[in-house]
């Protein structure tokens, strides 16, 4: 069995100098261990011996191992309702939603895809399949976007999926597709995915009604929070609402939103 290569303090300190300059994300020095698993299996396809090799690499004209660097980085763990309180409350805003008019909604740090079609079957209960509502999902991990656009997943990503849900919304698989499955086709049609950065200026896209925000702050230092805040939030509608993950607060981050209850807040 190949052994990790080592890394020195100086190298690990330039990948957190890197990551951070990318995409706002602090990797805090108990992530080295982290960080080298992730990378290690790169080091290897290239031949290289040490991670200031990949470094140089990585920093140099190879643009597509640099987002292959990027994705194995920032690449977190979601799944189906995960924070189902969200939902909750995301029901009841679609309840009152007014007929007809359009609901927009942006998980601007989307993954895998678990959390966006979370909501497509949320909205498509209350607004209707084929209503007039449309979630946008974003991340900055090319290969993340790939698997949630394709919304195909292995039977254990089911976990936290209602078994009604599951027989409502998806679509088994059968003979070499078993034990996976597919998101039905008529929710997906309502999804849009992009590859979004957080960490500089936003494309031109929205306004939404609600934007999630959910387990992404925490890797952010204060001031990429606060930056990263109003950049969002310019996203909102009038009295639209940002939702934000169980462990984090817009507490001397974000004084425009108000907060309506712990994690959700609402633009005036």
């Amino acid at each position: 069995m190949n052994s990790n290569p080592a890394i020195s303090d100086a190298e690990f300190s330039r990948f957190q100098k890197l990551i951070y300059d990318v995409a706002g994300i602090s990797m805090a020095d108990s992530k080295k261990v982290l960080l080298v698993g992730r990378l290690s299996k790169r080091l290897r396809h290239h031949g290289f011996d040490t991670f200031d090799q990949y470094y140089r690499l990585v920093t140099g004209s190879d643009k597509q191992e640099f987002q292959l660097m990027v994705d194995l980085l920032t690449t977190n763990e979601t799944y189906f309702f995960r924070e189902s309180k969200h939902f909750d409350f995301l029901r009841k805003l679609a309840q009152s939603h007014p007929q007809g008019r359009p609901f927009n909604v942006w998980s601007g740090a989307s993954s895998t895809g678990e959390e966006i079609y979370t909501i497509c079957m949320v909205l498509a209960d209350e607004l209707g399949i084929d209503g007039n509502w449309t979630v946008n999902g974003s991340d900055i991990s090319l290969s993340v976007l790939k698997v949630a656009e394709a919304g195909h997943y292995v039977m254990e990503k089911a976990r936290g999926l209602p078994p009604e849900y599951l027989r409502k919304y998806c679509l088994k698989g059968v003979r070499d597709q078993e034990g996976t499955f597919l998101i039905d086709p008529r929710l997906r049609a309502h999804t849009n995915f992009r590859q979004i950065n957080l960490n500089i200026s936003l494309p031109d896209i929205g306004p939404f009604d609600v934007i999630f925000l959910r387990n992404v702050m925490i890797y952010f230092d204060a001031q990429t929070k606060r930056e990263v805040v109003a950049r969002i939030s310019r996203k909102l509608k009038p009295c639209g609402h940002f939702i934000i993950g169980h462990s984090e607060t817009l507490t001397g981050i974000n004084e425009e939103l108000h907060p309506l209850q712990p994690t959700i807040y609402r633009k005036p």
